[in-house]
């Protein structure tokens, strides 16, 4: 017998067209046992019940609200829901593989938020943590055709008052996707007395994203904290040409950004 969660990413990897053969190899069970489960005969799927219970729409249980809110941070910066079949959709997180740490804090939001079986698809440069249900578009209303930044993003009210009591996990969620704490060196106007040009350096924080409703909820999260904040529109950089950039970098707000996000590892 196999547990739920290996069945579960079984049926998942059948639906995004793998064979048979390679779904068993990477799940590391039998042929025939897949073969079982995607024909119905040998486990019966969890319950409606079960899938609908954390989904707030159509269940009456609880999100973990601060898995929650981390995650949303992630799902508006580097996250997207697309189709499987009719009513079947998967969430997927897209985790640059230069920060192992992250690729484990999203897959635990995941399996916190909903208890579903997660899995990851290796892509060039990235990974992309997934998880399917019926009910991703419930959990993220934000879910719409073309890129975020095209449409109106704006907070369920029931939304808001998970990131209204968890502030901190949302701007680390976001800071984790589109988001760095980088270093900046800026050369002093004066030189030194040996006539060398004199360097300080302090750190700060950046978020970079093209849509200014995501850009609000960041800074409503940081005028909540009492965390000051400038922003600007980038007009160097062609790839982030007219994104806007949110920078916190005075002594204090760093330190209180250090406390519960510091950086992506």
């Amino acid at each position: 017998m196999y547990s739920r969660k290996i069945v579960d990413k079984a049926l998942a990897l059948h639906r995004f067209g793998w064979s048979n053969q390679y779904v068993a190899r990477t799940c590391g069970v039998s042929e025939k046992a897949v073969t079982h489960w995607i024909n119905g005969t040998r486990r019966a799927k969890a319950k409606d019940a079960e899938r609908t219970a954390y989904c707030p729409k159509c269940g009456d249980s609880q999100l973990d609200a601060r898995a929650y809110s981390y995650l949303l941070g992630l799902y508006l910066g580097d996250g997207y829901i697309g189709a499987i079949t009719k009513g079947v959709y998967y969430l997927s997180i897209i985790c640059s593989d230069t920060w192992p740490g992250l690729k484990k804090e999203c897959e635990t939001a995941l399996a916190r938020v909903y208890p579903v079986s997660v899995f990851k698809v290796q892509r060039e440069g990235c990974t992309e943590v997934k998880s399917t249900s019926k009910h991703w578009p419930c959990i993220f209303p934000q879910n719409g055709k073309g890129p975020k930044h095209s449409r109106p993003i704006v907070l369920e009210p029931w939304q808001r008052t998970i990131v209204d009591e968890h502030p901190e996990a949302l701007i680390r969620g976001l800071i984790h996707s589109d988001g760095c704490r980088v270093t900046n060196r800026i050369r002093k106007k004066r030189k030194s007395a040996d006539g060398q040009a004199d360097y300080y350096e302090y750190p700060r924080y950046h978020f970079t994203n093209a849509s200014t409703d995501i850009v609000r909820v960041l800074t409503d999260a940081l005028d909540q904290l009492d965390i000051p904040w400038k922003v600007h529109v980038n007009k160097r950089e062609p790839r982030y040409r007219d994104a806007h950039i949110v920078s916190i970098s005075r002594k204090e707000a760093v330190a209180r950004m250090d406390a519960f996000v510091g950086p992506k590892y």
